[in-house]
């Protein structure tokens, strides 16, 4: 995996600004997209040529294949505009209005501009899509399913957190917090407005801030990792905790350590930060920002009310929990999408894929590569591995290779 790029990271397409020398300026691509939604023709020639991300409830629009010797794989399910009008037809006759697009990007050098789309209201379009071998598939096994070493899969899987990101916002956002007044959408769908002429309040995607560090025993080379009581059998990973009104980031990640397990924390630096749009609607993208955290203190002392335990691990310890899981198991998610685009439901989280090795379980292990938590503890666990920059002593040889 590039060093520099998390899951949901990466997006490939590019927004314009309402710059009038850009090629596809936002003003003028929401009087084409109006135009061609109450344009009665389904001419596919047209340029640019509209893609749609349709979501439903939050999950994406997806499809699995089978790319020739790399096995299964899955794609964004993009419908043409024109399409998407004849499909709805066929759900009852629901009828297409340019407020619920968003747009997501373009692409200059194919041509092709990019749009998502809440269908969560329109019904008959799960067995629709089903005869295109088509389904809405969670973020979260997307996620899973993803190869982080596929910068396309890694492409796309950005593409689909952004666009629930924007889509979930968008309905959160329908009144004005100010006034009350509803808010109509502006900027083709990257800002909202109130509609009351005297308040005009201008309202922007939000975004939850959320620290998450791995707190490091320098003298004894040991690092505490946690558990919560939702995380899955055998898992530990990092404290994390939301951003507070009036604090920095290393003020949040001193308070956090403090509150949750009782360790004060000294010297604070930053490591790497990771879009989140994965967790519940009301918070439609957070933001991870990754810091490594110098302990002061060693005694631990747990909030059972925030955490179910926390402890010191060795390096040694870590670095076993690393090696033993096979991590790339999890692939096997490619295999439910397929499953689920047949028709049957997932039966089990694809996590639990992390965890097993020739049929043995393992004593514990850590985030897969699609959370920024496994890299922080990947980078302290493997010093030569490290990224931005920062260093993490080492009181061992790094003779010990990771096989991921």
């Amino acid at each position: 995996m590039p060093i520099n790029l998390h899951t949901f990271a990466g997006n490939p397409l590019r927004s314009n600004s309402p710059n009038p020398s850009n090629p596809f300026p936002q003003t003028s691509l929401i009087e084409t997209l109006k135009s061609r939604i109450s344009d009665n023709t389904t001419n596919h020639s047209l340029s640019p040529n509209f893609k749609v991300l349709p979501l439903r409830n939050g999950k994406p629009l997806a499809s699995s294949t089978m790319d020739g010797n790399s096995g299964l794989s899955w794609h964004l399910g993009w419908i043409g505009l024109g399409d998407l009008k004849g499909i709805l037809v066929n759900c009852g006759g629901a009828q297409l209005r340019s407020e619920w697009f968003v747009y997501l990007g373009s692409s200059v050098v194919e041509d092709e501009v990019y749009w998502a789309i809440d269908v969560s209201v329109v019904n008959g379009l799960v067995p629709e899509f089903g005869s295109m071998k088509l389904c809405f598939v969670d973020l979260r096994t997307l996620m899973v399913a993803t190869y982080w070493e596929d910068l396309k899969a890694m492409g796309n899987l950005a593409i689909a957190g952004y666009a629930r990101a924007l889509l979930e916002w968008h309905k959160k956002s329908r009144f004005c917090g100010h006034c009350g007044e509803k808010t109509v959408p502006k900027e083709a769908g990257r800002r909202k407005q109130c509609s009351s002429e005297s308040c005009k309040q201008s309202i922007y995607p939000r975004l939850d801030p959320v620290v998450i560090m791995l707190v490091i025993d320098q003298e004894n080379d040991r690092a505490l990792l946690s558990r919560q009581l939702r995380f899955p059998r055998r898992m530990w990973s990092c404290l994390a905790g939301f951003i507070e009104p009036g604090e920095s980031l290393e003020e949040a990640v001193r308070r956090e350590t403090w509150e949750e397990t009782g360790i004060e924390v000294g010297k604070v630096v930053y490591h790497s930060s990771q879009p989140w749009p994965v967790g519940p609607p009301s918070m439609p993208c957070q933001l991870m920002v990754g810091f490594v955290a110098y302990a002061k203190s060693l005694e631990i002392n747990v909030d059972k009310e925030e955490l179910e335990d926390a402890k010191w691990y060795s390096r040694e310890d870590v670095r076993k929990a690393l090696t033993f899981a096979e991590y790339k198991k999890a692939q096997t998610s490619s295999a439910k999408v397929e499953q689920m685009c047949k028709g049957v439901k997932k039966t089990h989280s694809s996590a639990r894929n992390f965890n097993v090795k020739s049929g043995e379980l393992a004593p514990m292990f850590v985030p897969g590569p699609y959370a920024i938590a496994h890299h922080l503890i990947t980078s302290w666990a493997f010093p030569d591995k490290n990224i931005n920059g920062v260093e993490y002593p080492s009181k061992q040889p790094c003779g010990f290779i990771s096989n991921l």
